[in-house]
This record gives C-alpha cells, structure tokens and sequence, in this order.
C-alpha cells in the first residue's frame, strides 16, 4: 500500500523564512544537519528503550545495536546511552537503507499512527534548526531570569519533538518563540463572570470586570472575535505560554497549541485549588532547612473555560540575594559548571536530598529542568532549589498522616497513596531529567549519584532509587498512542544497579 511521504517542513520554513527573514536563510540551512542529528539520537534513545509493540526483541553488538522488528526487517544504530544529550546519531540503518532524517525513517517503518508522528519530526528538525540559526554568536551573560531561560535553545533534552510547534508559522515561531528573545503583547480580556482564587491585581481589573491575560497566538486561532481592552508586554519563558511581566511577577497564559507532547491549558479545577496548593507546597517547602523555595501562586483566574484562564504567580528571582543568580536547571546546559565533577556532585547532592526529603513525607514534584531552578552563588557553588508550576504534583495522603502533616483538600490526579505512581513522578523528571540531562551521560551520572548516596538517609524510596531500573515517560510511544490517554512509562538502565551500597 502507497504510504504518503511526511509534510518536508524543512522546505516549507526555509521557503517561508526567505520571505519574512532572509537573513536568517543561510544560517538556518546550516543548521539543518546537527536538528536532524539532534532530533534522530533523541528518537534512537527511544527505539532502544521504550516498550514500542512492533519491535520484537534488541540485540546489542560490538559495532552497536540491531533493533529486531516484529515484521523481519532489522533497525541497526550505535550504542544507546539513555542519558546521552549530545546529538551522536547522524544515521541508522534499516536492513540496507541509511536514514538521516528522523521523519523518512518513521515513515519508512510504517508503524500505526507513524504519519502523524513523522510530520511532528519534521517540524521538530525544521523548528530546531530555525531556533539554532537565530542565536547571536556570543553574548553577555544575562542579568535576569527570563534571559537565562531564553538561552535554553533545543527545548526538551530527550523528547524527539523537542522543538514541534505545528500550527506556528515562522512569522509566530519567531514572535513568540523565547529562544528568539522577542517582547510578546498579551492581550487583557474583559470577563465579567469570572472566577478568581488569591488576589488579582488593580492593574488587572476594569471596575467590576476581571482581565485575563491571553496570548496573542490565542486570540489569533482560538479565541477568534474575542475583543481585548490593552495589552501589557512580556518576557517568554522556556514553556512559550508563560511570561515575565515588566514588574516581576510570572503570567501562566492559556495556550491551546500541541507543545511537545500534548494540547495543554488551565482547567477549571487548577485554578479552584491554586490558592490550596500553593499554600500546601510553601508549608512543605519550609520543611527543608531552607533548601527549597516555591514560588507563591499570586492569584488565578478562569473564565471558566480552560482556553480564557491565567495564573499569576512569584518569579524565582524574588529568591535570589545579592550577589546571587536563579536560573532554571536546563539552562545549566548553557554554561560550564556541570562540567565540573565536584560541582556536579553538590548540585547533585541538593537535589536528591531535597526531593527524597519531601518524597518520604508525603509531595512527590515533578522536578524537570523547566520546573526546578537552581539559586547560585557569586562563585556558582549551588545554594538552594526554586520550585514553580504547581499543576502536577502528586500528594500523598498516607505518608502525610504518617509525618502529623494535615491533609490538604484536594481530589482528582493530584492525590494518590499508589507508590509506583510517586516514585515514577519524582524519579522519571529528577533523574531521567533534571540530573540525567545535566550530568548528558550515563557514566557522568553514575559518578555524580555515587557521591552522594553514601550520605543520604535510607528509605524505602532511595532503595527503590538503588536497586530499581529507572521510571521515565515513553515520549515516542505516548505520541504513537493517540487513543491512549494519561502518561505511559517505560524503565531505564539505571547506573546505579551493579554498586553495592
């Protein structure tokens, strides 16, 4: 049967790119070959190690790694590190074809759903590769917070869509996208039925009406013929959807566009609990010696539809003394600090002895490298931990009532006892993250951990840490799983496994 080839994406930004920024068509067609490589090794770390139905068994070798599918053909690559960063595939092989772009190999496996997946690859080479090409050759280091997080160029460290935005043009990609450093207007809707949770600023109030503010790709394609009163310019950050404001606070903007992995917006529920949860995470922050801040939920408002909502909330940077820097994890990849093994180790050591803290008593975070932030000293040295985004947390009743901590009144996906689904929400974003995108190998990571094991308190959940393989979401196969819904998990080797502690 004649399988349609994938939309080329690539040829459609560069043709649009020529018209609306010329200057940037030579650097964007340089960039092509390392988005291609860097979007083909995250989707390798996948072939290799997600629980995909139509791969039949994986067959490691001296000269790499031989994917045996279900149908007779052979995939073979190299090696698959599964906390590699660095874009080290350039092509694999199946039977006797090579393939260097990501998306003509999804096609040419003709796996169910693999058209769609194959379309999302090609524009996540061409968004990478128009991302990469707008970035100016060196720059000072940044002053504020939000430039830290518009330095953070290739989006998610293992998601092959690291960089899908479809349903932007270039003319938006380029308006709105962070790493591009624009100033977005965001549109201030008048609702009069509004729900509101904590305080709503006076700036953000027209008599008895409320003014959410609203993305401008939201008004263009969703909330067509919605009028707006003003606009207030932002800053974007490393989630596109949420803004720094001129005077400090962070703006959580509904954005009904497929980012990644999925359609996301604010329910009406989140911003019910907004005050709740805010409240619950501070208490349980000051629970840590001081080693860990969550930003305050300023105030949340709904109109009660999840495409006309917004959240304000702190930025990390009120956390910050002098002298000090915020910067969120992923950005760390921007300099050089990981690259030293003692700096590793104490950052890794924060991290971990914080995280399994609150894990033991009862908050499992989701701890990537776009929720949690590291406070740096003036000479770099790790200090303490920022945490943000407070939508999916996972709450612990059990564990809570064992410690004497009151019960927050929450319901729905947040609350669990299950310690599966706990460990898999710390684990998979911590360490199949947070720590395995910044150490950017397996054998940097082991080192780091190793560290600092010896010194952690032990629990049922480090020994879970220890012994088990590692929780982390199987991105490739959640987007060949369009009728599934919720997350799906796959494990990983986990570096630890052949030590004795």
């Amino acid at each position: 049967m004649h399988r349609p080839s994938p939309p080329e994406a690539e040829a459609a930004l560069a043709d649009e790119l020529s018209v609306v920024r010329p200057a940037l068509s030579a650097p964007y067609a340089r960039a092509l070959p390392g988005a291609r490589a860097a979007v083909l090794t995250r989707l390798w770390r996948a072939l290799a190690h997600e629980p995909l139905p139509w791969i039949a068994r994986r067959e490691p070798g001296r000269d790499g790694l031989t994917l045996h599918l279900t149908d007779g053909r052979r995939l073979h690559g190299p090696h698959a590190d599964p906390y590699a960063t660095a874009a080290y595939v350039t092509e694999v092989r199946l039977d006797e074809r090579s393939y260097d772009r990501p998306a003509r190999l999804v096609d040419a496996l003709a796996v169910p759903h693999g058209l769609a997946f194959a379309a999302e690859l090609d524009h996540s080479v061409a968004s990478l590769a128009l991302s990469r090409a707008g970035q100016p050759a060196s720059g000072r280091e940044p002053e504020s917070g939000w430039e830290w997080e518009q330095r953070v160029v290739d989006g998610h460290p293992f998601h092959p869509n690291c960089r899908s935005r479809p349903g932007f043009s270039v003319v938006e990609q380029l308006a709105y996208g962070p790493e591009h450093r624009p100033v977005v207007e965001l549109g201030l809707v008048p609702v009069e039925d509004c729900l509101v949770k904590g305080e709503w600023p006076k700036w953000l109030r027209d008599e008895e009406r409320v003014l959410i503010p609203v993305h401008p790709w939201q008004a263009a394609h969703v909330l067509t013929g919605v009028p707006s009163q003003g606009s207030v310019a932002a800053h974007p950050l490393m989630s596109l959807r949420t803004l720094a404001l001129p005077d400090g606070p962070h703006v959580k903007t509904a954005l009904s566009a497929r980012l990644t992995s999925s359609v996301r917006d604010i329910s009406v529920y989140s911003i019910e609990t907004s005050a709740t949860v805010s409240a619950f995470a501070q208490d349980m922050a000051a629970r840590t010696d001081g080693l860990l801040h969550v930003t305050h939920t300023l105030g949340a408002a709904t109109s009660g539809s999840p495409g006309l909502a917004a959240v304000l909330r702190e930025s990390p940077d009120v956390y910050a003394r002098t002298g000090e820097r915020v910067l969120p994890v992923a950005a760390l990849a921007t300099t050089e600090l990981p690259r030293s093994p003692s700096w590793l180790a104490d950052f890794t050591r924060l991290a971990v002895t914080v995280c399994l803290r609150l894990l033991d008593l009862g908050l499992a975070l989701e701890a990537h490298g776009q929720n949690l932030l590291v406070v740096l000293s003036p000479t770099g040295a790790p200090l303490r931990l920022v945490y943000r985004d407070l939508a999916d947390l996972r709450v612990s009743p059990a564990r809570l009532t064992r410690h004497g901590i009151p019960v927050p009144p929450l319901a729905g996906r947040t609350v669990t006892d299950d310690e599966t689904a706990l460990r898999r929400k710390l684990f998979g974003s911590l360490v199949g993250g947070t720590l395995g995108a910044t150490a950017g190998s397996s054998a940097v990571l082991r080192e780091a951990l190793e560290s600092v094991v010896p010194d952690l308190p032990r629990t049922a959940d480090l020994d879970a840490l220890l012994h088990e393989p590692l929780p982390t979401k199987a991105l490739t196969l959640m987007r060949l799983s369009p009728d599934t819904s919720g997350d799906i998990w796959t494990r990983l080797p986990n570096p630890l496994v052949t030590r004795s502690f």
